[in-house]
C-alpha cells in the first residue's frame, strides 16, 4: 500500500485576499534561482517574487531596465520548479508592455507559458491601464507596482522617496483605487511615506504590500540578497538585514584557499 505524503497547500491569490481581510500579514522575497528558492519557499515565506532586480543582483547591471523577457523567463522557469508552496509573481521587464497592450499580452503568456508562473507583475498606474486589462482578459492574474517604479528611473532621476508632494499622493491614491477596479490582486506600494502607504491600504480593498512603505499595509518584501546580507553597498532605510552572508561566504573561501594551499584539503577521510 503506498503511503500518500502530505500535499503543501500551495498560495493562491484568493488566500492573499483572504489575508488581508483577516488581518494577516504576507511575506514575500524576491528570488531568481531554483537552489535559493527552495530554500525560502521551504522556510515558509508566502510570496516569491521573481524581480526585475534580477538585473542589478544576479547580472550586475546599474538598473532594472537592461533585462530582457528571455532572461525573466530563464530565472523565472528556475524559481518554478523549485518552488511547492508560494505563490510565485515574475516582474514584466521594462519594455515588454509599456510599448502596447498587445505585447504586453504576449508577454505575460510567455511569461506563464514557458517558466510556469502564476501571476505577473508591472509598473505604473492609469498609463499602463490598457495593458493590465488586455493581460486580465487572458485569465493571467496582475500585480501592480506603484510609488517608487525603478524602470521610470530615468524620468525621475533618482531613487529617493515619492509621493511627498500633495498632487503626487493624490494620483498615487486614485492609481491604487484603478488598479483594484481594472481587477489587479495586489498592489507592491515601493519607498513612499508610511502615512499615504496606510491610507491607500485602509482606501483599497486588496493586498498593499510595502518596500519601504511603512508597517501599515498588508505585507513586506525585500530583495533576498539584501535581507540576507550578500549585498554590502546597498543601505536604504527600509532594510533590515537578517543574517551576514557576505562574511560567512568569504570566511568560508577564505580558510578553502587557504586549506588547498596548504595541501590540508583533500586529507585522509576525504579521498578514496
Amino acid at each position: 500500500m503506498s503511503v500518500h505524503k502530505q500535499e503543501v497547500k500551495r498560495i493562491t491569490t484568493h488566500q492573499l485576499q483572504e489575508m488581508k481581510n483577516r488581518g494577516e500579514k504576507i511575506a514575500m522575497l524576491t528570488a531568481y534561482d531554483y537552489s535559493m528558492a527552495k530554500l525560502i519557499d521551504g522556510a515558509g515565506i508566502d510570496v516569491i517574487l521573481v524581480g526585475d532586480s534580477a538585473s542589478n543582483v544576479m547580472a550586475g547591471h546599474e538598473t532594472t531596465l537592461p533585462i530582457t523577457l528571455d532572461q525573466m523567463i530563464y530565472h523565472a522557469a528556475s524559481v518554478v520548479r523549485a518552488v511547492k508552496r508560494a505563490l510565485v509573481i515574475v516582474d514584466l521587464p521594462f519594455g515588454t508592455y509599456q510599448g502596447s497592450s498587445g505585447e504586453a499580452l504576449r508577454s505575460s503568456i510567455r511569461i506563464m507559458k514557458e517558466a510556469g508562473a502564476h501571476a505577473v507583475k508591472l509598473e505604473g498606474g492609469s498609463e499602463v491601464k490598457d495593458s493590465i486589462e488586455r493581460i486580465l482578459s487572458a485569465g493571467i492574474p496582475v500585480m501592480g507596482h506603484l510609488g517608487l517604479t525603478p524602470q521610470s528611473i530615468y524620468k525621475f532621476g533618482t531613487y529617493s522617496v515619492r509621493a511627498k508632494e500633495e498632487a503626487e499622493a493624490q494620483k498615487l491614491i486614485e492609481d491604487a483605487q484603478l488598479l483594484e477596479q481594472c481587477g489587479c490582486f495586489g498592489i507592491v506600494l515601493e519607498k513612499i511615506p508610511a502615512a499615504l502607504a496606510r491610507k491607500v491600504a485602509e482606501t483599497v480593498h486588496i493586498p498593499i504590500i510595502g518596500i519601504g512603505a511603512g508597517p501599515d499595509v498588508d505585507g513586506q518584501v525585500l530583495v533576498m540578497q539584501d535581507m540576507l546580507g550578500i549585498t554590502q553597498e546597498f543601505k536604504p532605510r527600509f532594510l533590515r538585514r537578517y543574517a551576514d552572508l557576505n562574511s560567512i561566504v568569504t570566511g568560508a573561501v577564505n580558510q578553502y584557499v587557504a586549506d588547498v594551499k596548504a595541501k590540508d584539503f583533500p586529507n585522509e577521510e576525504e579521498k578514496y
